[in-house]
């Protein structure tokens, strides 16, 4: 990695005890926005779809890296493209449509056409008119195409960079983080069940944040709790790769009942029943006993596996204090149409308005408020010890650690 300079980095200095202090400044500087776009976003492998929602030649869906938008494409050949949603005219961004079908997308300010693998392929008025006016005679077509991103495609999951010189997608997840997406990308075919979408007030850091803290989701959410789909007595564990960078939260739903852990939970509700008890009928489906597997990818991934219902969940950030949730929930192909139902109904549980997820949007766009008064100060992510390290328990906050043992090495920091 390049070395930073203080001046790169505008005066920022993490507090001396490392990941353990987390700057309140790092959620609400535009200058530090601007650095993670470069720094962060700019040099990992960021999801951007799924191979599901691009089946035919021809098929696109607008995307992102960071807050740059980007174009996904299945080209005539079957081939995946990646390409910066940008023309090399002027800037444009030229793909107006979230998602559809074309051999051809054209800039509406000058008309400049790229096929489906993001090549210019045509101009108006190259040649001039009448012998007046064009383009020099040496300009080419195929040196001003889209900007072109790398491309990793993993069982139906597609990642892009604009670091063409990153290290494989299966590198960079290391063993153990792909033994977790392999559980959930086995190689079956993905179906494409549906979307939700938000935006919410915070920074987006707060959000993955959020998905590497098992501490929260044993005393937050009252439906976790109340139905013991993830409660801190139960079996449970936080695996990371060697960088730290990437996370899975793991817990097994057991019979747990009223004992001596739930007691000290507040938001434990012993007199909340279900009027449909299906939406806690799941089946087992995964290799394991583990009913939940969250699974955080840096920079901007969260594979849900809550029971029966997946999802990937996309981090936009739109500013310092804004970011998009992007929510895809799929199955696969081979489900019958009893899981099918089962995967849908389940996906009550996420989503803006989920039975548990509503508390985390709720909460974080809380923290963001708390940070913008707290400028000098720092959070505090010392539960479980100040180390980086896999734990057995949820009663920690290593995983936040280890996002930013990484974050502060790229940011230069």
């Amino acid at each position: 990695m390049d070395d930073v300079t203080h001046q790169d980095t505008k005066g920022y200095k993490w507090p001396a005890e490392g990941p353990s202090r987390i700057p309140y400044w790092v959620y609400n500087s535009q200058e530090i926005y601007d650095l993670e776009q470069e720094r962060i976003f700019g040099k990992s492998w960021s999801y951007v779809a799924l191979e599901a929602e691009i089946p035919n030649a021809g098929d696109f869906i607008r995307s992102t890296v960071g807050d740059k938008s980007v174009v996904v494409t299945r080209d005539a050949a079957g081939s995946i493209n990646v390409f910066a949603n940008r023309c090399a005219h002027r800037g444009v961004e030229f793909c107006r449509h979230d998602r559809g079908n074309t051999k051809t997308f054209t800039c509406p300010y000058h008309q400049w056409a790229y096929d489906s693998s993001g090549m210019l392929i045509g101009m108006p008025f190259r040649r001039g008119y009448k012998g007046k006016g064009g383009m020099p005679t040496d300009f080419a077509l195929a040196e001003h195409g889209a900007q072109a991103l790398a491309v990793a495609v993993r069982n139906g999951v597609i990642f892009a960079s604009f670091d063409h010189t990153l290290e494989s997608f299966e590198d960079y997840l290391g063993k153990d983080m792909l033994g977790y997406f392999d559980r959930v990308f086995d190689g079956r075919k993905l179906e494409l069940l549906g979307y939700q979408r938000q935006r919410i007030a915070c920074n987006w850091k707060f959000m993955f944040e959020n998905l590497k803290d098992p501490y929260h989701a044993s005393v937050l959410h009252v439906f976790l709790i109340t139905f013991g789909l993830f409660r801190l007595d139960q079996e449970s564990a936080v695996h990371m790769d060697p960088t730290g960078r990437h996370s899975a939260l793991i817990s097994r739903k057991g019979e747990q009942g009223l004992n001596a852990a739930t007691a000290e939970m507040a938001n434990f509700r012993a007199d909340l029943k279900l009027n449909d008890p299906r939406l806690l009928d799941p089946v087992r489906e995964f290799p394991g006993d583990m009913t939940v597997v969250m699974q955080t990818i840096f920079p901007n991934l969260i594979v849900q596996q809550q029971s029966n219902t997946l999802a990937m969940r996309q981090l936009v950030p739109r500013g310092p204090k804004h970011f998009d949730l992007n929510w895809t929930f799929f199955g696969y192909a081979d489900d019958t149409p009893e899981m099918r139902q089962r995967r849908i109904r389940q996906a009550n549980l996420m989503g803006p308005s989920g039975l548990v997820s509503v508390d985390d949007s709720e909460v974080i766009a809380m923290s963001q408020k708390g940070a913008d008064s707290s400028i000098g100060r720092d959070a505090i992510a010392e539960m479980g010890g100040r180390n980086v390290e896999n734990s057995d328990h949820m009663i920690t906050e290593a995983g936040i650690r280890g996002f930013y043992q990484t974050y502060i090495k790229m940011m230069g920091l």
